[in-house]
C-alpha cells in the first residue's frame, strides 16, 4: 500500500472510530432536576461567601457548604408544608381539615425555629459575630443596611435612641426573614417592621408622608445635579 492509499485509509479508519466512539456514548446526559437544585444553592451560598470580610481561604468552602446546607433544610421544610397543605385543602373543608392546616402552619414554624439556632450555631464556629452578620444580610439581599440607610437619608434629626429602636426592628425582622422560603417572604418581613417603624415614628410626631416626599424631591435634586456635572 502507498502512501498515500496508507494516508486515506488511516483517515477514514479514525473518523469511522470516532463516530462508533460517540455512537457508545450516547448524548450528553441532561442535567437532573437536584443537581440542577444543588448547583443554584451552591451558586448562591458562594456570592454571598466571597463578600464576607477577612474570611480564611481555609474556611470559605466550609461556610459555602454550610449556606447551601441551610436553604436546602428551608426548602424541606417548606415542600412538606406545601404537600400537606395540598392534601389537607384537597379534602372536603371541615372544622377538622381547618384544624389539620392550623396544625401545620404551627409545625412549620416549630421546625424553622428548631434550625435557626442550629444554623447560627454551626456559623460561629467559623465566623465572628460581625461576619455572621454579613451572612443574614447576605441571605436577605442586603434590606437591612439599606432600610436603615435611607431612613437616615430621609430624617437626618432622628434621635439616637430612635435610631436603636428602629434598628433593633430591623434587626428581627432580619432574623425572620432568612428563614423565609421565597423573596417574597424574606420581603414580607421587612414590610411588616417598617410598618412598625412607621408607626413609632408618625407617634413621635414625625409626618411620615410629606417626610417622603420632601425626601424624594431631594434625591431627584441630587440626581439632576449629578448628571449637569
Amino acid at each position: 500500500m502507498n502512501n498515500a492509499l496508507r494516508g486515506l485509509f488511516l483517515a477514514g479508519f479514525l473518523s469511522a472510530t470516532s463516530l462508533f466512539q460517540a455512537a457508545a456514548q450516547g448524548p450528553a446526559p441532561t442535567e437532573t432536576k437536584e443537581a440542577a437544585y444543588t448547583r443554584t444553592i451552591t451558586e448562591r451560598a458562594a456570592k454571598i461567601v466571597d463578600k464576607i470580610d477577612g474570611l480564611k481561604a481555609k474556611d470559605s468552602v466550609q461556610v459555602r457548604d454550610l449556606i447551601a446546607d441551610q436553604y436546602r433544610a428551608l426548602n424541606d421544610i417548606y415542600e412538606q408544608q406545601k404537600t400537606r397543605k395540598a392534601a389537607l385543602k384537597a379534602q372536603p373543608q371541615t372544622e377538622q381539615t381547618k384544624a389539620e392546616l392550623a396544625k401545620v402552619e404551627t409545625e412549620t414554624t416549630a421546625a424553622l425555629d428548631k434550625l435557626h439556632p442550629q444554623y447560627l450555631k454551626k456559623l460561629s464556629r467559623r465566623l465572628t459575630p460581625a461576619q455572621i452578620d454579613q451572612v443574614k444580610d447576605g441571605m436577605t439581599y442586603g434590606v437591612l443596611p439599606i432600610t436603615m440607610t435611607a431612613y437616615n437619608d430621609m430624617l437626618p434629626n432622628l434621635t439616637e435612641a430612635q435610631r436603636t429602636q428602629m434598628m433593633a426592628w430591623l434587626t428581627e425582622a432580619r432574623e425572620h426573614a432568612m428563614d423565609g422560603g421565597t423573596s417574597e417572604q424574606k420581603h414580607a418581613w421587612f414590610g411588616k417592621y417598617k410598618g412598625r417603624i412607621n408607626n413609632y415614628l408618625s407617634a413621635a410626631g414625625i409626618d411620615m408622608n410629606q417626610a417622603g416626599k420632601d425626601w424624594q424631591a431631594r434625591v431627584a435634586a441630587r440626581k439632576a445635579a449629578d448628571t449637569s456635572h
